[in-house]
């Protein structure tokens, strides 16, 4: 029998990955009723996307396989780095330095149990 995989994936969030990750290591490997309720704890600003993404594979899931969330697992929850976008800085004595404001990029598996 073949394992029943979702996938769901958001771009270009506008946080940097190593914010992003602190929240994605929180669901990793939990049961996805579990890992919802713990995103309602979380104070961070990437759990909402995170529980958005979890969210959105749920519903595949019940397009694709007519499972409910307590039959779903994380099963990998990766974030990598999207764009930087490279912005100027004032500094003192009329100097410029840069600043990079990173994105990322969320990339969840489900499976079914």
């Amino acid at each position: 029998m073949e394992e029943k995989l979702v996938t769901a994936k958001v771009r270009d969030i506008a946080e940097s990955p190593t914010k992003l990750r602190l929240v994605a290591d929180v669901v990793r490997g939990m049961r996805v009723d579990k890992a919802l309720d713990a995103l309602t704890l979380v104070n961070k600003k990437g759990s909402i996307t995170v529980k958005k993404a979890l969210e959105s594979g749920v519903a595949s899931a019940r397009d694709l396989f007519s499972v409910d969330k307590a039959d779903l697992i994380v099963n990998s929850i990766s974030v990598d780095e999207g764009k930087i976008l490279k912005r100027a800085h004032f500094a003192s004595r009329g100097r410029v330095s840069r600043l990079n404001k990173r994105r990322s990029h969320l990339n969840l598996e489900l499976k079914v149990k």
